[in-house]
């Protein structure tokens, strides 16, 4: 690697290491959360789909942040987009700390909820940064340095899991106030360089130009997931939201879309390559933000902290080696995806049938392998094949990914875990099912929900306790033990579920293969033949 050589502008590797120091706070700060989630669990009695909504919130948050950095980071520049992403990351963290033991249950989610979201909204400014000047830096090698770039995803994860496996003793507050240390780097790093503007800048091309090749396809993926956004951010901040506000606000944007495009339908392997990547978001950080509390309830808490942090591991380093699998193993960027959805399926389904520290060792490397290089090398291929779109595909891809994940992902996840285990422990024990059901404070049954889907849930405070006694050498009831049992073959099940999702993507990656072939092979576009 010869950054000197490769880069375009003499300040390349200072600007590619300052993008990676910020995607590595981020990292740190989403890998702290998800170790954090059984303590909010235990303090707040949380059920699986409050704590996955919150988790949500840590993607969802992300989807403003890119797509309007995206849309205006041209017009603004990069320095100052950096700097709004500092503000959002301080204020994330007084927000979030504004939960305190004791206060109703509801008031303690929406500080949780509110402060998660700020900090994705500086997640996302970031990566409308990173992803377009790390592209434009080296555009010869797209798919090699933007892997670079995110291999800091996995070391924040790395960091995070640390932080919980050690200090996992300390008050939950002073382990996420960690993820500020890189923050104050990132800022210092950034503060005074020159920026280059993307390759559809620099060539003078309006907005609307660079935006026909998303078009009304790429347009209707992006809004449907807008109006779900809405939504479901708008129901978390009162119950009796209107759910016509969310579809009139994607109707709207459409016709936008289609009005400022002059009406370009848009690319099909564009179209594709959207819903793609929502998959992606789903399985990749929806997975993520839930591996580490269900090998933790399978195993024991420990355990699942250590094999979050030796996947991120495997994940940061073969980051690295996304130039040597293109140029010296001869696999594209597509044959590479293909490979890794692969890995990814069989990576889950062995995770679901875990029953020993060392068994899941195994079964998590192969699933990190699978989901190493799919988020840098799906923006690569947008680079390479759409140079027209310039920041702005790479950020709508970004912003529809991380919706996908919060809300397909994330609560999919914490509602498949509740449904499984609930309706488990009610087929097994309806005794032990009525104790440790979740219910609200008039004594109603709490329900767990997805898109038109509805279950049962456990309460996360009773099976924390369980677990705490557990993971103690204590000896449990029968009511207990059942409970226990329900809640680690709902976790297997919701894994099956999961895997089901990179299996799809495979199919879709093999036809890409073909439809390439067919074309005489996978290269990048030059904005010229574009």
């Amino acid at each position: 690697m010869n950054i000197k050589q490769d880069g375009i502008a003499p300040n390349a590797g200072r600007l590619l290491w300052a993008g990676f120091t910020a995607i590595l706070a981020a990292g740190v700060g989403f890998g702290v959360r998800g170790g954090i989630f059984a303590n909010w669990a235990s303090e707040f009695g949380f059920t699986g789909a409050q704590l996955g909504s919150i988790g949500a919130a840590g993607l969802l948050g992300f989807c403003p942040g890119i797509i309007l950095g995206g849309l205006v980071v041209d017009k603004l520049g990069y320095g100052k987009l950096v700097f709004a992403a500092f503000l959002f990351h301080v204020l994330s963290a007084f927000i979030t700390f504004g939960a305190v033991s004791g206060q109703p249950q509801d008031t303690a989610f929406q500080f949780l909820f509110w402060g998660t979201f700020t900090f994705a909204i500086a997640n996302g400014v970031l990566e409308a940064v990173s992803n377009p000047l790390v592209a434009t830096l080296f555009p010869n090698n797209r798919t090699h340095y933007l892997n670079i770039l995110h291999a800091s995803w996995p070391l924040g994860l790395v960091f995070g899991g640390l932080i919980g496996w050690t200090m996992g003793d300390l008050n939950w507050k002073i382990q996420l106030a960690l993820f500020l240390i890189p923050t104050v780097v990132y800022g210092v790093m950034f503060m005074g360089q020159k920026m280059p503007k993307s390759e559809a800048s620099e060539k003078g091309l309006s907005f609307g130009e660079m935006m026909k090749d998303v078009g009304i396809l790429g347009g209707l993926v992006v809004c449907l997931l807008i109006g779900m956004f809405v939504n479901f951010a708008g129901g978390v901040f009162t119950p009796d939201f209107p759910s016509w506000i969310g579809w009139a606000i994607c109707i709207a944007s459409v016709a936008g879309i289609a009005y400022i495009t002059k009406f370009s339908i848009g690319a099909l392997l564009l179209f594709v390559l959207f819903i793609t990547h929502a998959l992606i978001g789903a399985v990749e950080l929806g997975t993520d933000g839930w591996i580490q509390n269900i090998t933790g309830n399978i195993l024991t808490a420990e355990q699942g902290k250590i094999l979050f942090v030796f996947t991120s591991l495997i994940m940061f380093g073969l980051r690295f080696c996304a130039d040597f699998i293109e140029n010296k193993l001869g696999l594209s960027p597509i044959g590479l995806l293909f490979v890794c959805s692969i890995f990814a399926v069989v990576g889950l389904f062995l995770a679901s049938n875990i029953t020993s520290f060392g068994i899941a060792f195994l079964a998590l490397a192969v699933y990190a392998i699978g989901k190493t290089f799919f988020w840098p090398t799906m923006l690569a291929v947008v680079g390479d094949r759409f140079p027209k779109s310039g920041a702005v595909a790479m950020s709508l891809m970004g912003g529809i990914g991380m919706m996908s994940a919060g809300l397909i992902g994330s609560v999919g996840l914490g509602f498949a875990k509740d449904k499984f285990s609930s309706e488990g422990l009610e087929a097994k024990d309806p005794a032990a099912y009525a104790e440790y059901k979740a219910v609200d404070e008039e004594g109603n049954d709490v329900r767990s929900s997805f898109l038109f889907l509805e279950s049962g849930a456990l309460d996360g405070k009773k099976m924390g306790e369980i677990k705490t006694k557990q993971d103690a050498g204590e000896d449990l009831t029968e009511a207990e033990t059942a409970a226990s049992e329900a809640s680690i073959e709902g976790d297997r099940k919701t894994l099956r579920a999961d895997a089901f999702i990179p299996a799809a993507m495979a199919v879709i990656y093999l036809l890409l293969l073909l439809y390439f072939k067919a074309k005489g092979g996978y290269r990048p576009v030059k904005i010229e033949d574009a």
